[in-house]
C-alpha cells in the first residue's frame, strides 16, 4: 500500500498532471464564460427570428398544442434554439483553443530555434589578432 501512495504520489505531482488539471480549471471556467455570452447575446437573436414565445423551436404539425402549458409545449417541439447555440457555443471554444495552441506551438518553435542555434564565437579583439600573429610567426622561427 505504501509503495502504490508514493507511485500516485509521484504521478500526481508530474508536471504534465498539473498542468493538464490547471487547463481543464480554466477550461471550465472558459466554458462558463462561452455559455453565459451565448445566453445573453446568441440566443436572445435566435429568439428574435423564430419568435420569442417559440425560443427557437419548430411546433410539429401533427401534435394538437391547445391546452398545454409551455413547458410541456416544449417538449413536443423540435428545438433547434437550443441545439444551434450549443454549436455555436462549441466553435468559440474549439476557435479559442486553436488559436491559443497556435500561439503556444509558436512560442515553443521559437524557443527550440533559440536553444538549436549556438552563439558565434566573438570576433578577436585586435590585441588577440596581434597575438596570434606573433605566435605564428615564433613557431616560424
Amino acid at each position: 500500500m505504501k509503495k502504490f501512495l508514493e507511485e500516485f504520489k509521484e504521478f500526481a505531482l508530474k508536471g504534465n498532471v498539473m498542468d493538464m488539471a490547471i487547463g481543464v480549471i480554466i477550461g471550465g471556467a472558459f466554458g462558463a464564460i462561452i455559455t453565459a455570452l451565448c445566453d445573453s447575446f446568441i440566443n436572445p437573436l435566435i429568439n428574435s427570428i423564430g419568435g420569442a414565445d417559440i425560443g427557437g423551436s419548430i411546433k410539429l404539425p401533427w401534435v394538437d398544442y391547445s391546452g398545454l402549458d409551455a413547458e410541456t409545449v416544449k417538449t413536443l417541439t423540435l428545438n433547434y434554439g437550443d441545439f444551434l447555440s450549443a454549436v455555436i457555443n462549441f466553435l468559440i471554444i474549439a476557435l479559442v483553443l486553436f488559436l491559443m495552441l497556435k500561439g503556444m506551438n509558436k512560442l515553443m518553435s521559437l524557443k527550440k530555434k533559440e536553444e538549436e542555434e549556438p552563439e558565434a564565437d566573438p570576433e578577436p579583439t585586435k590585441e588577440e589578432v596581434l597575438l596570434t600573429e606573433i605566435r605564428d610567426l615564433l613557431k616560424n622561427k
